[in-house]
């Protein structure tokens, strides 16, 4: 059966984003971003909430951008044709090989677990992973955490006081300061 992962990268302090919305601290040095595109290798199909699906919207025209690098387009190559299912309530329509969802997320996570494919059913967004994880989806929790206090924003882990045991699965030094943990759902 496909793993359900939830990948993001936060500060020390467990943010995803600031409390002023931002999170220019993320931008991945060059061994991040090789990272990054050796762990979407290994993603069959990306759930998105709206924020991430408009904040990556960028690389569906990026290729045009004459100052990108081989990475960037390594990353386009990759990121562009994969399958994405975007969660929102505002949005009518989406882009590239992206689709509305069209039931709730346990649906959709039932649905394409039972499709034929590889690859993990990756989920971006701390709002649709905090669903996720209330419902019991999430099999893996990928943190790539820098070294920045932010003092608030939005929080990796949604703050709804039940307990998951976890199971360390793997830690590494990214570059000069970047540590990425990767931990197991203990069922």
């Amino acid at each position: 059966m496909r793993r359900v992962t939830y990948s993001m990268s936060i500060s020390l302090d467990g943010y995803i984003v600031g409390p002023d919305g931002g999170f220019d601290w993320t931008v991945p040095e060059d061994e991040a971003f090789r990272f990054w595109i050796e762990e979407i290798r290994g993603v069959g199909v990306h759930l998105l909430g709206r924020r991430l699906y408009e904040t990556m919207l960028y690389w569906e025209t990026a290729d045009q951008d004459p100052s990108l690098d081989d990475d960037g387009r390594e990353w386009i190559g990759l990121w562009n044709p994969l399958p994405k299912v975007v969660f929102s309530r505002t949005l009518t329509e989406v882009q590239g090989h992206a689709r509305l969802a069209s039931g709730g997320l346990a649906e959709e996570i039932e649905r394409l677990r039972a499709e034929p494919g590889e690859g993990d059913i990756a989920i971006g967004g701390a709002t649709l992973a905090a669903e996720a994880a209330e419902l019991g989806l999430i099999d893996e929790y990928q943190v790539m955490v820098y070294p920045v206090l932010v003092g608030g924003g939005i929080p990796y882990f949604a703050r709804n006081e039940r307990q998951v045991a976890l199971e360390l699965a793997e830690t590494r030094r990214i570059g000069p300061r970047v540590v990425y943990l990767r931990y197991r759902v203990v069922r």
